[in-house]
């Protein structure tokens, strides 16, 4: 396949004269214009995003700044992004943050170096003066996941406060008065925010959640069965689990069944995303949808928008709210 060197040395030319021409760019001569599109033409050539950055000094992609790129939850993330790109012709390039502050301000500075203008960001480290600079200096900057007021207007985010308190009244309209609780064990704004909703619901209904019902863990498979085989070791007894996430949801459903227990006849559990992995758990996981690929979608509609030079609307912002999938791991007592 031929490159824009290709065409260059074809024509005679230099690569920032092809680049002009494929940018409908000045200071080109109406000959030598016509030149190298009857060359790129006869060679099969197809501008690419890197050729036109040359004219723009700017990347014609979109980065996204995830925390774990193997998480299933970050790929629907990067999925929902991918939707916009390709209808726009952009690239995206990735980058990722690991939920440390350095790591995520190296992701957004290496995306910067990229000439990358257009940014979706999942940051849940860095401290909100630092995201705000960001936003000063890079034109598409989107967060995602994250609300901080004095960028309101560059934030999608998901009411987890909401979401922990329809989790819990959803388990207690069904009965259940004995509830544990199993979180992630990073302190960061989701975990504090989705039980904030738990117990929120829970003490309108006069029910306690005692410090001993609750286990943290790392948020996956591994730390859902570590924190459901701490709660079984205390003796604690409880009718219904809620988890701070799919995954642990998943190994927390493990560890009860290794243990003998029946899901949901003995401890009904519910988890919180709907990643595919709900819908193929034994039983199915009664779940919290979150729309992410939607929230997604539109970070990169509105970071390419920012990039483009339209201003962000003041008194803006972008919640969303998750809704209760109902399926089989939780039943009326």
């Amino acid at each position: 396949m031929a490159t824009i060197k290709d065409i260059a040395q074809a024509a005679g030319v230099s690569l920032a004269t092809v680049s002009r021409v494929i940018n409908d760019g000045p200071k080109v001569g109406k000959e030598t214009r016509k030149r190298v599109k009857r060359i790129m033409e006869e060679m099969g050539y197809r501008p690419n995003a890197n050729a036109r950055a040359l004219v723009t000094k700017r990347s014609a992609s979109l980065g996204v700044v995830l925390a774990e790129l193997h998480d299933p939850f970050f790929a629907m993330l990067a999925h929902g992004v991918e939707t916009v790109t390709r209808k726009n012709n952009v690239q995206i390039l990735l980058s990722a943050g690991s939920i440390e502050q350095d790591t995520e301000r190296r992701a957004i500075e290496i995306l910067c170096e990229h000439r990358v203008e257009a940014m979706v960001v999942h940051s849940k480290a860095l401290d909100d003066q630092t995201l705000i600079d960001f936003a000063k200096q890079i034109p598409g900057f989107v967060l995602i996941n994250r609300y901080i007021p004095e960028i309101a207007n560059r934030c999608v985010w998901l009411d987890n406060v909401t979401g922990g308190r329809l989790m819990a009244e959803y388990a207690i309209g069904q009965g259940h008065k004995s509830l544990a609780v199993i979180s992630s064990q990073y302190r960061i704004d989701d975990p504090n925010h989705r039980l904030q909703g738990i117990r929120e619901a829970m003490k309108a209904a006069g029910i306690d959640l005692p410090e001993s019902m609750i286990e943290y863990a790392s948020p996956d498979q591994e730390g859902g069965e570590l924190a459901m085989q701490n709660l079984l070791a205390t003796g604690a007894k409880f009718t219904s689990v809620l988890a701070y996430n799919d995954a642990m949801a998943s190994g927390a459903m493990t560890m009860l069944q290794d243990h003998g227990i029946s899901v949901p006849d003995d401890v009904s559990v519910v988890g919180y995303d709907d990643v595919l992995l709900a819908k193929y758990c034994r039983p199915k996981l009664t779940t919290l949808r979150y729309p992410i690929e939607m929230m997604a979608a539109k970070a990169a509609e509105l970071a390419l928008k920012y990039a483009s030079g339209i201003q962000p609307e003041e008194g803006l912002t972008f919640k969303y709210t998750p809704t209760i999938v109902k399926r089989d791991s939780l039943t009326r007592v």
